[in-house]
């Protein structure tokens, strides 16, 4: 994974002090509110319904068991011991005290860690797949270019007050595990026909208030061109960008109110006056920044030794062979696999992770998995390089941590804002409902019948829980002071990418379980056979059948 060299280092170490001198100033009364609202949001700090929260920057979803480790200690010591996983890939600390937020973010620099960007009306982190590197389905591996991305992107002069926040993701796979389409900028690497790396542009995508499926705007661009093409992208949505209405503010809206073709044509503009130069991505950069992510030395280890190991141990227990099954994924390096370690037990908030587990899994890397662990888009973490024949032990150990939940994409691996027990924007609690529908479901066989679902939970209209783009998806409402939940079905993130269709009136937090198991049970009654899935039953049947099953109850 990439290293800090001096100049990072540097700028990271000037940003604490700057933030420790502004924090000691308006704590002393020197700075308003209002002054020091942006100085706080450039170094990652909200003030949320109960405490400030600190969303502390994990670039691509890459951490080593070091830096792991560290946050454990920081949560032990300036919070309540745990931290969260966003779907973002970064890790939030929800009760952190003001005056010791400068202490945190010191401590992180030691670890090359940081907050910078991770708020505020800017160029957020970059975001891709969470088996980059190691999937046997990729095509390109997106890290070196997210690692490009953040260093351009990274205190950008340009791109410090943009209208609004931005995003960017990247996939290199064939699958899209980064949900490209929903990013104010989705890039997608391919080969072509003579291998060559190339890259597709998307703009215009995102969820929230008006869920936008982006638009492509370039589908053959040299990788050279990478940096001057979004720097042209950047300048005209700085440029014509709403700044009057901050919701109507993103770069999806100003594209639907310029057209697709003409927002090209800007954009092209802009870039063929810019084109070249310092931006240019030459060969040689792009090698030394993929140098950082070679792969680890896996030794030599016999494929087909490693996979009897496997089908050995998965045949004498068949607990551990549902968790292989679920929980670990084709590996492009014979004799490994990648695991997803989901943070989703019942009883436990969707993508919690407490201090002694931090702890555990930074000791399980080291052990199993060459120090190295990713942050999920799922709020999950990811293991990537076990081998096949440690896998068991690897599970054994997860068993006392309660982490070897194996629901890896089933009904209860659902993403689920911190919602209204902690978010002031909030219109209704996220996480009871999410208990709720854990403690509903929890029962393997039923998921296992059920097969993987996304099931995608928002507190509000911001859609931090992405329950758009969930196979189901419930969103928090507001009705006189009171909450209930909106049910959503047919979303998707990847493939033929699709905002789900609302199902119809909403429910009270008492009725919502009852809702999605009689909603369950119809998909179950429509599909042709056990292979079928939630969203192909819904892209054959349509939404009337649902409606009915659920809405006909009464």
């Amino acid at each position: 994974m990439y290293q800090y060299d001096n100049l990072d280092q540097t700028i990271v170490d000037e940003r604490v002090a700057q933030f420790r001198d502004q924090t000691a100033r308006y704590l002393d009364g020197e700075l308003s509110d209002a002054e020091f609202l942006p100085l706080r949001l450039q170094n990652g700090l909200y003030v949320q319904r109960l405490a400030p929260m600190l969303r502390i920057a994990v670039p691509y979803g890459l951490i080593s068991s070091i830096q792991l480790r560290a946050i454990a200690e920081i949560s032990r010591r300036y919070d309540k011991g745990y931290g969260h996983i966003s779907t973002r890939q970064n890790i939030q600390l929800n009760w952190p005290r003001l005056a010791d937020v400068p202490d945190i973010l010191a401590d992180l620099a030691a670890v090359q860690m940081h907050a910078i960007q991770t708020s505020g009306n800017c160029i957020r982190n970059t975001t891709t797949d969470q088996f980059a590197g190691v999937a046997a389905d990729e095509i390109v591996d997106p890290r070196p270019y997210c690692e490009i991305i953040r260093q351009w992107s990274t205190l950008h002069p340009e791109f410090a007050f943009l209208p609004r926040k931005f995003k960017i993701a990247v996939n290199g796979a064939e699958e899209d595990r980064a949900a490209i389409h929903f990013h104010d900028i989705g890039i997608e690497l391919y080969r072509n026909e003579a291998s060559a790396v190339r890259l597709k542009f998307l703009v215009g995508g995102g969820l929230g208030r008006t869920p936008v499926v982006g638009s492509m705007i370039r589908d053959d661009l040299d990788p050279a061109d990478m940096l001057s093409y979004l720097e042209a992208i950047l300048r005209v949505y700085n440029l014509h960008g709403r700044r009057d209405n901050k919701y109507k503010a993103r770069i999806k809206i100003l594209v639907k109110a310029m057209g697709v073709e003409a927002f090209s044509n800007a954009v092209d503009a802009e870039w063929d006056s810019h084109r070249g130069g310092p931006n240019t991505l030459t060969e040689d950069a792009l090698a030394a920044v993929s140098a950082h992510f070679t792969a680890p030395d896996y030794g030599l280890v016999d494929g087909s030794q490693e996979c009897a190991a496997l089908r050995e141990a998965c045949a004498s227990e068949p607990l551990f062979a549902a968790w292989v099954k679920r929980n670990t994924q084709a590996h492009r390096q014979p004799g490994y696999r990648a695991v997803t370690v989901t943070l989703k037990a019942t009883g436990q908030p969707p993508g919690d992770i407490s201090a002694s587990q931090m702890d555990a899994l930074a000791d399980l890397a080291d052990a199993y998995s060459f120090g190295e662990l990713r942050t999920t888009h799922e709020q999950n973490i990811v293991l990537a390089d076990v081998r096949e024949s440690e896998l068991r032990a690897l599970w054994d150990a997860l068993q006392p941590l309660g982490l070897a939940g194996s629901n890896a994409g089933y009904i209860t691996d659902m993403i689920c804002c911190p919602g209204g027990d902690f978010c002031s924007l909030a219109n209704a609690k996220s996480l009871p409902v999410a208990q709720a529908l854990q403690e509903r479901f929890e029962k393997m066989d039923y998921q296992f019948d059920l097969g993987p679902i996304e099931l995608n939970i928002s507190g509000c209209m911001n859609a931090c829980g992405h329950h758009h783009v969930g196979h189901i998806g419930i969103l928090g409402v507001d009705k006189k002071g009171q909450e209930f939940y909106q049910v959503c079905i047919g979303g998707s993130q990847a493939g033929t990418a699709q905002v789900a269709k609302i199902l119809g009136p909403s429910f009270s937090r008492a009725d919502l379980p009852d809702a999605i198991e009689w909603l369950l049970q119809r998909y179950l009654e429509l599909r042709d056979s056990d292979e079928e899935r939630f969203l192909q039953v819904y892209q054959r049947c349509g939404v009337e059948p649902f409606k009915e099953a659920v809405y006909g109850q009464s």
